[in-house]
């Protein structure tokens, strides 16, 4: 008997609510994010594969409005998780799942079975968006997919959206951003590269640093949950914090940091050793990379309250307990609950921590997903930069200073 074609990946759907939605899209998104979009010049009607450095919730909106066709956008399971609203975007636009920090062959075959059927697919290579403002960390296999793909390559770069909207705040400050192709490689132009040189390409070319004062991007509550990124106080260590309109304030040593229209970062009454948070974000990766893994194996270094799910891939979330204890050791996390008593997840046993959205950690352990979700000045950040760094070294991969992002 032979065998039943697969249904096609690409539905003629999908341009109709291209057609509908653009014109709508276009007046919002540049009215919200003050964005210059520069449109694709030459060769709209090509198959392409987009790479695009990560600075905004709505960058897969500004592509958008850069290219003619459909674009099929490699998204992670969190969008497919949320019951029928997932169902309607995947109606609507089908975007290519893959599990973050994990081995999807799964994502790499369904982008190898749209690039045949003639589609434009579109990746953020860092998976994450950046925490700092710098161009986060890029798992090198990105290159060999990208290789076994053969499509013409455009490098789209977003520059300002940090600015205007950093991954830790609510709210969007008034300044400007720029969207636009930074090159176009051919496939013969790359095809005999070697996977590293091809991976040291992708890097230079998706890399922003906004840690800059460049431009003034205004709002009165411009250091607001930047407390969502950084937990190291340069005078304290291991700290938390708690920010109002433009400051932020150490809990421990009381020290404040005001929060600049240029991005720079002022002391209140002291001089602050980091100009841009992305300087006190490198110190943060730094501090956390020579800690001593045996320094909270038995009391934990943070305590917090969230509420604790199961993740059902690609169907919905599934609420295990409300307002659990969550404690952040240096070698595990431990869970309890009223319904579901005490849980240890230790680093050995889990394969990834993740961070999602603004602060919800993903706990990813055999073929199960758990999530945290806590109140909105929750830092998420520290549990993904301490099971990487003991991770590190268990490994005796003490000189890596990957983090999880």
């Amino acid at each position: 008997m032979a065998k039943k074609n697969k249904k096609k990946w690409m539905k003629f759907r999908h341009k109709v609510v291209r057609v509908i939605l653009r014109p709508i899209l276009r007046p919002i998104i540049k009215l919200k994010y003050g964005v210059k979009i520069e449109k694709l010049k030459t060769g709209k009607d090509r198959q392409y594969l987009i790479l695009m450095n990560h600075q905004t919730a709505f960058d897969q909106f500004f592509v958008d409005l850069v290219f003619k066709k459909p674009i099929y956008y490699v998204a992670s399971e969190d969008l497919f998780s949320n019951g029928f609203v997932s169902k309607l975007i995947k109606y609507l636009v089908n975007p290519i799942p893959i599990k973050k920090q994990t081995t999807d062959v799964t994502a790499v075959m369904n982008c190898m079975r749209v690039a045949k059927e003639g589609g434009t697919i579109a990746i953020f290579p860092e998976g994450n968006r950046t925490f700092s403002g710098k161009t986060e960390y890029i798992n090198p296999a990105i290159s060999a997919l990208v290789k076994k793909l053969k499509l013409p390559i455009v490098f789209l770069k977003c520059e300002g959206g940090y600015g205007v909207q950093p991954r830790w705040s609510d709210v969007k400050r008034k300044g400007k951003m720029r969207v636009y192709v930074s090159k176009i490689l051919e496939p013969e132009e790359y095809e005999n590269q070697t996977k590293e040189e091809f991976y040291e390409t992708i890097k230079r070319e998706l890399f922003v640093n906004e840690a800059v004062a460049n431009a003034e991007f205004k709002h009165k509550k411009n250091a607001e949950y930047l407390e969502r990124a950084m937990y190291v106080c340069p005078y304290c260590g291991l700290s938390e914090f708690e920010s109002h309109n433009d400051v932020i304030t150490c809990k421990k040593c009381n020290r404040q940091i005001k929060y600049l229209s240029t991005k720079q970062l002022k002391g209140v009454d002291f001089d602050f050793p980091h100009e841009f948070v992305n300087d006190w974000y490198e110190y943060q990766q730094e501090y956390v990379n020579n800690l001593d893994v045996k320094a909270f194996t038995e009391n934990p270094a943070y305590v917090d309250t969230a509420n604790f799910s199961q993740v059902i891939v690609y169907k919905k979330k599934k609420v295990i307990d409300k307002n659990v204890t969550v404690k952040l050791f240096s070698d595990k996390i431990v869970i309890s609950g009223d319904k579901m008593g005490e849980k240890t997840y230790t680093f050995d046993d889990l394969n990834a921590v993740t961070i999602l959205g603004r602060n919800k950690v993903n706990l990813y352990i055999d073929d199960k997903i758990y999530q945290l979700k806590s109140h909105k000045r929750f830092n998420a950040l520290k549990y993904v930069n301490f099971y990487y760094h003991y991770k590190n070294v268990v490994k005796g991969e003490d000189n890596t200073k990957f983090l999880g992002l």
